[in-house]
């Protein structure tokens, strides 16, 4: 099987693999287009006036405004677990940048709409020297080195309540020569996307991808069910606290706070919604008697 970059950026700065970025992200200026992504929120590809590139997903994207939220929210759980996935920033797009570069926009029904003026959830495209794939063939999955991110992706996304396919990206951090490595993206359907409400079900979570050769029972899962387990209430606050007020919906603090006390009561849960994974006759975990 061939397969097929997601895009391929100039050479720079290597990404690391797992961020060590600690707080949800900077402040960014847009400063130049580069493409259109792929997707139902209809990103863009821009790279900042420090020379980053971002995929940037627009406050006004057409799946709903609360999902940028959701993907900031996300970012900070998946490194708090260890899951490797890029770094965020706040972009923020000009009238000068909007004016100047009619190609960002969304298409909405027969017309395209440009962003808004103001912050946007940008999240860090790779600037290696390499393709960037969307997707490998499992015969090549051995070659991830972090291949057991996708159970803490797991764990992750039946505890936020994740509605979308688990989505990633994969590309060799070292040159042609390395191993593969994982991040995982596209965060925008936690909490049931922009309804901010839990809908759990097993054919929900899992990757299409056979990534689970690995668990052998729910104690595979330990590791991030013991860090969900303990998981800081704080983290959520600081996060919502940090984002730009647009990203809210007009939602407040103690709104939020109402589905910040679901999640610390569906902790309990998340190891059974794996198993309601499991017993499904899909094959997704073949090693799990």
């Amino acid at each position: 099987m061939v397969l097929r970059p997601l895009d391929v950026m100039p050479n720079g700065t290597r990404n690391p693999r797992q961020s060590p970025q600690e707080g949800p992200g900077p402040n960014v200026e847009a400063s130049r287009f580069l493409r259109k992504m792929k997707g139902g929120a209809q990103t863009c590809l821009i790279e900042s006036a420090n020379g980053g590139a971002f995929v940037v997903k627009f406050t006004n994207n057409p799946q709903h405004s609360r999902v940028v939220m959701n993907e900031w929210i996300a970012a900070c759980v998946f490194r708090h677990l260890g899951v490797a996935t890029p770094e965020t920033a706040v972009v923020n797009l000009s009238d000068d940048f909007i004016r100047e570069n009619p190609k960002v926009c969304m298409e909405h029904r027969s017309s395209g709409v440009p962003p808004t003026c103001g912050p946007h959830f940008g999240s860090r495209f790779p600037r290696v020297d390499v393709a960037v794939y969307d997707f490998l063939p499992d015969a090549s999955l051995n070659k991830v080195a972090n291949v057991s991110d996708f159970l803490g992706a797991l764990v992750a996304d039946k505890w936020l309540g994740n509605t979308d396919s688990r989505q990633a990206i994969f590309f060799r951090d070292h040159g042609v020569r390395s191993p593969f490595v994982v991040q995982m993206i596209d965060n925008g359907h936690i909490f049931g996307g922009g309804v901010w409400r839990f809908a759990d079900s097993p054919l929900l979570g899992p990757y299409f991808g056979k990534v689970y050769d690995s668990v052998r029972s729910i104690k595979s899962f330990d590791p991030w069910l013991a860090s969900v387990a303990s998981f800081p209430k704080t983290i959520f606050e600081d996060a919502f606290r940090r984002a730009p007020h647009s990203w809210s919906c007009g939602t407040d603090e103690a709104e939020f706070g109402k589905v910040v006390d679901q999640l610390m009561r569906r902790r309990g849960l998340v190891a059974g919604l794996i198993d309601e994974c499991h017993a499904q006759p899909n094959g997704r975990f073949p090693n799990w008697p």
